[in-house]
């Protein structure tokens, strides 16, 4: 049931933030998937951006059952557990919490700013921070619990995001600072979607030896 659980989770969970990331930049005309972050879709004041918001709380909410139940479906170390504990909360709560409190139209960053803004940057900073280090923690850990190729891709997404946050939080008002955290976000989301197939692998190899 866990393994079941975390896959469907991690799986259905991607998917839906990646078509709602999608969708939301298609919908009105002139927005740029290069230079304009994912949150300025679903801003305060942006029109058709509440069902956006909770398609990306539903996705959050997924990731967050992902992360919770992704390290008791196979053999996993402590510090796996914590950081797919860090994962559950920074990601998955934090996609949720960066959606009840969008960013102001346009998501400026400078002037006034709405204490909603406030809670949306501080989320998504710290998400930023904290996650790509969680991947690189799960790579590390487990090529001593001999997963080597879980342990190359997690350390490759982990040091591949971590990367781009620096480049990211370097000039915050780049001309490329939409491309630079979509790279982000797919190396976090490829990630989810490979675990979620090995747990299954897993599970199915476990199933034939019986």
């Amino acid at each position: 049931m866990i393994k079941h659980i975390a896959f469907w989770s991690g799986l259905i969970g991607t998917s839906l933030f990646v078509l709602t990331s999608i969708v939301g930049g298609l919908q009105f005309e002139g927005y740029s998937f290069i230079s304009q972050y994912i949150s300025e879709s679903y801003a305060t004041g942006v029109p058709n951006a509440t069902y956006l918001r909770k398609l990306f709380i539903s996705s959050g909410a997924l990731l967050t059952l992902f992360g919770f139940f992704a390290p008791y479906a196979l053999r996993t170390s402590k510090s796996i557990k914590i950081s797919f504990f860090l994962f559950a909360v920074f990601y998955g709560i934090g996609t949720v919490v960066t959606s009840i409190f969008p960013c102001d139209f346009g998501c400026p960053s400078e002037g006034e700013v709405s204490l909603s803004q406030m809670i949306h940057n501080s989320s998504g900073f710290l998400t930023y921070v904290i996650v790509p280090f969680c991947l690189i923690v799960i790579g590390v850990a487990s090529k001593k619990l001999e997963y080597p190729k879980l342990s190359k891709i997690s350390l490759f997404c982990g040091i591949l995001a971590l990367s781009f946050v620096v480049i990211l939080f370097g000039n915050p008002k780049g001309q490329f600072i939409g491309l630079f955290q979509r790279i982000i976000e797919a190396c976090i989301l490829f990630w989810v979607v490979y675990f979620s197939f090995f747990i299954r692998r897993k599970y199915n190899s476990a199933s034939k030896k019986w």
